[in-house]
C-alpha cells in the first residue's frame, strides 16, 4: 500500500501557502490555466537561446541523417507533434522525431501511465519503475535506440528556441497524463519543461513516478545557474548509463529466452 496520498507530503509543502491551488485540478481544463508559475530568469532564457541555436547548427547533419532514416524505414511524417503541458499549465505543441508507426494507438501508453501514477509496483511508493515500453510492435526499426539515446528529442531544440521549453527542466507531460495528477504534483509546473533535468541525471528509469515528481519540485524550488550547468554537464554520462542499462536488459532477456527454448 502506498504511503503517499493525493495531498502533498509534508517535506514538499510550499512555504508560501498563497501559491497553493484553491482546489483540486480541474480535469475538464487541460490547459490548467489556474496554476501559478515563476517568471523565468533572464540568464536562463539567454542560455536557452544560445544553446538551442548552437545545438541546431552543430547537430544539423545528425538531424538530417535521422530524418532520412525515419523516412526510409517508415512511411509518414518524419516529425511527431504532440500536445504537452508546460510552465503554468499552458499547453504547447512538442516536436520529436517519430519513432512509432503513423496513427499509432496510444491506449497502451495511457494504461501504462495510469499504472505508473496510481501504483501497482513493489516499491516504497507502491509504484513501478519508469521503464520504457520496448516491446511495442508499433515502434519503427531501431526506434528504441533513438529513444534510449534521447535522439528522438533533439527537435525539441526548436521548442526551446521558441520559449516553450528550456534546456533544463522537468519532463513535459502529455495532456492525458496530467488529467490523473495528484494535487501535490502541481509545483512541477512552476518552471518550463526541459530537454534534460534533475530526474534524468538522478536515475531516470530506475526511479518511480513519485520520485520523478519530487526531483522536479526540488529543481523548481532551487533553480540556479550552477544547478543548470551541473545538470547539463552530467547529462552525457546519464545517457551513457541509460543506454548501457538498456543493452544489459536486452542481453538478459535474450539469455532468458534462449534458456526457455533450449
Amino acid at each position: 500500500m502506498s504511503v503517499y496520498h493525493d495531498y502533498e507530503p509534508a517535506q514538499f509543502r510550499a512555504h508560501d501557502k498563497t501559491d497553493l491551488l484553491a482546489g483540486p485540478f480541474d480535469r475538464q481544463n487541460k490547459s490548467l490555466s489556474g496554476l501559478l508559475s515563476k517568471r523565468p530568469a533572464r540568464w536562463k532564457r539567454l542560455i536557452d537561446i544560445a544553446g538551442s541555436l548552437a545545438g541546431l547548427i552543430c547537430l544539423l547533419p545528425l538531424l538530417l541523417i535521422i530524418g532520412a532514416y525515419i523516412k526510409a524505414v517508415s512511411p509518414g511524417p518524419v516529425l511527431f507533434r504532440q500536445v504537452r503541458v508546460g510552465r503554468g499549465g499552458k499547453s504547447f505543441e512538442c516536436i520529436k522525431f517519430r519513432t512509432m508507426k503513423p496513427d499509432a494507438d496510444v491506449s497502451r501508453h495511457k494504461t501504462y501511465l495510469t499504472d505508473l501514477i496510481n501504483g501497482g509496483g513493489q516499491t516504497p511508493d507502491g509504484q513501478q519503475k519508469m521503464t520504457k515500453l520496448h516491446d511495442d510492435p508499433q515502434i519503427i526499426p531501431f526506434g528504441n535506440v533513438l529513444r534510449e539515446m534521447g535522439l528522438d528529442e533533439l527537435p525539441q531544440l526548436l521548442n526551446v528556441l521558441r520559449g516553450e521549453m528550456s534546456l533544463v527542466g522537468p519532463r513535459p507531460p502529455i495532456a492525458y497524463e496530467v488529467e490523473q495528477y495528484k494535487l501535490w504534483y502541481k509545483d512541477r509546473f512552476d518552471v518550463a519543461p526541459g530537454l534534460t533535468g534533475l530526474w534524468q541525471i538522478s536515475g531516470k528509469n530506475r526511479l518511480t513516478f513519485n520520485e520523478m515528481i519530487r526531483l522536479d519540485i526540488q529543481y523548481a524550488r532551487n533553480v540556479s545557474f550552477w544547478l543548470d550547468m551541473k545538470i547539463l554537464i552530467c547529462t552525457p554520462h546519464a545517457v551513457y548509463t541509460q543506454v548501457k542499462d538498456h543493452i544489459l536488459r536486452k542481453r538478459s532477456a535474450q539469455k532468458t529466452s534462449s534458456m526457455h527454448t533450449a
